[in-house]
């Protein structure tokens, strides 16, 4: 991923040299046919689309992919120290793009993903057929005791994920005034799960949960409608009173990366898919059991008149 100038040779050389002196082992240099760190984020839609960019990088450029699972925030951090070069899925993390991006200049965005991200509260669609009104925040503490849980007491209980996904789901129950605890559950699976056991033996269950996501290709849930959302509503994450915004979903690369990545970083600016295309690979992954790579490689077969003006010339 390297492009061909005078000053790159001797750049490289000399970052080599100096890492060798040092006794630490360089990061992955993003060169010619070499090597691309694409970390991995705690949801199934998020490895998909890593899947698929990581299968058309070894397969139609040649390149070499190094996935490394970690959580979001560390994944910033490395922009910084270079063990990073593609992060291929960010919600928003505007405090995170401001230091990273505007102040400490390490990164970048290279482009939407073409997703529409939204996050939300979410409960069975047999809940709604059951309790009409249920879906309006304002009849929430009418119904918390539906919710309640042991972890709760007399409180109802969101269910939310792991707890460095974006969330303002504490702050919004302060600020309604609603009767309830937030509860994490510490995965997306784990939040699947729920979905799955409240619909086949209907049991209440409110849930923190996003789209696009594979699930809902089987399961039917609704949205709860919390006060609309408007820009600047949350800039305050402590007085947060107000829906999540729509997400427009970016893919954010180091800058070391844009600058020296070549073929590499042209695939990952020119990647851009829908909903419904990652549904289709993640679905692959949990209904079919597929894995990853396997998933990525039926879709890549199956959508060549897709990505085939992603593969720079």
């Amino acid at each position: 991923m390297l492009r061909t100038n005078k000053l790159v040779g001797p750049l490289v050389a000399a970052l080599l040299l100096a890492a060798a002196c040092s006794g630490e082992e360089p990061a992955a240099t993003a060169g010619a046919k070499g090597t691309v760190t694409i970390d991995i984020h705690g949801w199934v839609g998020y490895e998909a689309q890593a899947a698929v960019l990581a299968y058309l990088l070894e397969h139609e450029l040649g390149y070499k992919v190094h996935k490394r699972a970690m959580k979001e925030g560390d994944s910033w951090k490395d922009f910084e120290t270079g063990k990073v070069d593609v992060i291929v899925e960010s919600w928003g993390h505007n405090d995170l793009k401001k230091t990273y991006i505007e102040q400490k200049k390490v990164a970048l965005s290279a482009g939407l993903t073409g997703n529409k991200g939204v996050i939300g509260w979410y409960v069975p669609e047999w809940m709604v057929k059951k309790y009409p009104d249920i879906t309006d925040y304002r009849n929430l503490n009418k119904y918390a005791g539906l919710f309640r849980t042991e972890k709760t007491g007399n409180l109802g209980q969101v269910l939310d994920g792991d707890p460095t996904f974006v969330t303002n789901d504490e702050a919004l129950v302060k600020n309604l005034g609603l009767k309830y605890k937030v509860v994490y559950s510490g995965s997306e699976a784990a939040l699947i799960k729920a979905a799955e056991f409240a619909t086949k033996n209907r049991t209440p269950l409110l849930m923190y949960f996003y789209e696009p996501q594979w699930l809902f290709t089987k399961v039917k849930l609704a949205k709860v409608a919390l006060p609309p959302y408007a820009v600047g509503c949350d800039d305050d994450a402590k007085k947060v009173a107000c829906d999540y915004p729509p997400y427009l979903l970016d893919k954010i690369v180091s800058r070391r990366f844009a600058q020296t990545g070549g073929k590499a970083y042209d695939l990952v600016r020119n990647f851009t898919w829908t909903n419904d295309d990652q549904n289709a690979v993640a679905g692959d992954m949990i209904n079919e059991k597929m894995t990853a790579e396997q998933a990525a490689e039926r879709w890549v077969q199956e959508n060549k008149i897709i990505w085939k003006d992603w593969i720079p010339r």
